[in-house]
């Protein structure tokens, strides 16, 4: 922090994680099976290939590879040319990432501003964090060798820009007496630009940083274009666009850190509860309450396990908050493994709304009668997942099957205006039922511009004895495409009739099309079920 005419200006500090084996180390920690049998009999350098134009080519080569010629981009032909005992992976891009998220979410014990950098790597905004850990050099030497402990291979770099942290983490440098040197003795390819370009900015002499940074920048885009300049003055740290976390800063966090790993999920559940009910006094104090926990488990061994639970209305009473996590816990396919222990928890609130008190007593139990619908809603969106349990939401639409719209049920309740279904004893002008698609069905007797008087669906015949209609829904004419039922270019306006049948069973069917106007020979469709 330095101070200027009493204006304070804080120095951003990022500290840059690179994993330049991490297809390989993944398969070595997360795969121990796979990795012991020795794919494809061999017993050499690991390499990762993938299927790239019709040719087997390297993904990724472990340090072994690296030391006899092998390099990421060769074919397979010619790296078993030069050592046939390859040990041969496939690539799995989303086990890598999603390993690589799951680190971040292990790097957050440092810093909440923690982000995945590229598919190899992470980045972590540690300003205002190093004091913690006795100084940034000493908080980068912890996270380093935490993750070498488990087998990681790991380098890191502080800077002054993420862009700078991460060229420096991956490209070596000679020794140099400040960060700014470092970053000038950075080669050109530093610069992240395509090859072409740094193919050209060597030809013309310049082979570091340095060398760039000494030429006018109007000259450096004259012949190399903008995004040289660009990235040369991120590098530079004279302009850099911010991190973005992989988790926005939430409106409640709590923290728990042990001297001892706790061995027990039971144990931390019982501390998880304590933790909650700090978050709901926090929330009370602002009268608000969480929609959306949740709560890390951080492990001695780096990584971390999320659980998240959402709720359709805000609450802030930490029973109700554990129930909703031993049920998510309970629906995990791959139970919480403690491994040595976990060495921290945290508790966040993501989402807060406004929560108002209620007496109960005085409200004739209005409110707890909507809690307990809305912690059955959370209860059961947590077992059978969040997707299966709806509600309907108007919209719109005079189109019947976009009228409405199926969302979660736990997501936030906006009033809409349902139109009005008419007077209580009168016939339902809509079924309870709606097909979407409609059904086609087959007319066997029908009257031009009338309803049918009989129609097969599914294979039975119903024979019409009362009808009402035609009620007349004109299509969407300000769309140039409605996706038609029969695949028509322009919408049809559809004619529907109230009908029931011989046995008294009630249908809401359409024909879809005006005779000769629109169709020489309309098609029927039943749309909806009556009680």
């Amino acid at each position: 922090m330095t101070r200027n005419s009493d204006i304070a200006v804080e120095t951003r500090r990022y500290l840059a994680l690179s994993f330049p084996f991490l297809p390989i180390d993944r398969l070595r920690i997360r795969r121990p099976d796979l990795w012991a049998a020795g794919a494809n009999g061999g017993d050499g350098p690991a390499i990762v290939v993938e299927p790239v134009r019709g040719a087997m080519r390297l993904a990724a080569v472990d340090a072994d590879g690296l030391t006899i010629g092998l390099t990421p981009g060769m074919t397979l032909a010619d790296a078993r040319a030069r050592e046939p005992e390859l040990r041969v992976f496939d690539a799995d891009p989303h086990a890598d990432q999603d390993w690589l998220e799951r680190l971040c979410d292990g790097c957050a014990r440092y810093t909440p501003n923690a982000a995945p950098d590229g598919a190899d790597g992470l980045m972590l905004d540690i300003s205002g964090c190093g004091h913690l850990w006795g100084g940034e050099e000493a908080l980068a030497a912890e996270a380093a060798a935490r993750l070498e402990r488990h087998g990681l291979r790991v380098r890191h770099a502080i800077a002054a820009s993420p862009e700078a942290a991460h060229a420096l983490a991956r490209f070596p440098v000679p020794p140099a007496p400040d960060e700014e040197a470092a970053v000038r003795r950075l080669p050109v390819e530093a610069l992240g630009l395509e090859e072409e370009s740094a193919v050209a900015l060597r030809r013309a002499g310049l082979r570091i940083v340095g060398d760039l940074a000494a030429l006018p920048a109007a000259t450096l885009a004259a012949r190399f274009g903008e995004e040289a300049v660009d990235a040369l003055h991120a590098l530079l740290g004279l302009g850099h666009r911010p991190l973005r976390p992989r988790r926005p800063r939430p409106a409640v966090r709590i923290d728990r850190r042990f001297a001892e790993p706790l061995g027990s999920t039971a144990y931390a559940l019982k501390i998880l509860e304590e933790m909650a009910a700090e978050a709901g006094e926090r929330l009370a104090e602002r009268g608000e309450g969480g929609r959306r926990f949740e709560a890390v488990f951080f492990r001695s061994d780096g990584l971390a396990f999320p659980l998240r639970v959402e709720t359709s209305l805000p609450v802030r009473d930490a029973p109700a908050i554990l129930r909703l996590m031993r049920e998510r816990i309970d629906a995990l396919s791959d139970p919480i493994d403690p491994g040595f222990g976990f060495d921290m928890l945290r508790l966040t609130v993501s989402q807060a709304e406004r929560l108002a008190p209620t007496q109960l007593a005085l409200e004739g139990g209005e409110a707890r009668r909507e809690d307990s619908v809305a912690a059955l809603v959370d209860r059961l969106s947590i077992r059978a997942g969040r997707a299966r349990i709806q509600r309907l939401e108007p919209r719109d639409s005079h189109i019947p099957e976009q009228a409405q719209l199926a969302l979660p049920a736990v997501e936030s309740r906006t009033p809409g205006n349902w139109e009005n279904a008419g007077e209580p004893d009168d016939p339902p002008m809509r079924p309870l039922h709606l097909f979407d698609p409609p059904q086609p069905i087959e007319v066997v007797a029908q009257v031009p511009d009338g309803p049918p008087h009989r129609f097969r669906w599914r294979r039975a015949l119903h024979d019409i004895t009362r009808f009402e209609g035609p009620e007349r829904i004109a299509p969407e004419w300000w769309r140039a495409k409605d996706g038609g039922l029969e695949g028509e270019s322009v919408g049809r306006t559809r004619d529907y009739y109230r009908v029931e049948d011989a046995r008294g069973r009630r249908y809401w069917i359409f024909r879809h099309g005006l005779y000769g106007a629109e169709a020489a020979h309309p098609g029927w469709y039943i749309h909806g079920l009556f009680a």
